[in-house]
């Protein structure tokens, strides 16, 4: 069972890397419509589809962990 969860560690830890690697880095670019010298500094930023699937998926990790914790507290 132990190397079970040490597996599963390793290939999240590998597949977290592999997707830190895959993304581009985010550079400004000229003329991408920012904010111009002189206007506000206060922008606002919409929350995307991405936000709440990472939201959606740590809330179900976390009832998965509570599943696993009261499975092995029975025993």
């Amino acid at each position: 069972m132990h190397t079970l969860f040490s597996l599963r560690r390793t290939v999240l830890v590998a597949g977290l890397l592999l997707g830190a690697a895959s993304v581009p880095s985010a550079t400004a670019q000229p003329g991408s419509g920012g904010p111009g010298p002189g206007t506000p500094a206060v922008t606002t930023v919409p929350i995307d589809g991405g936000a709440s699937l990472l939201l959606a998926s740590g809330i179900g990790y976390g009832l998965a962990r509570l599943r696993q914790a009261r499975r092995t507290r029975k025993k």
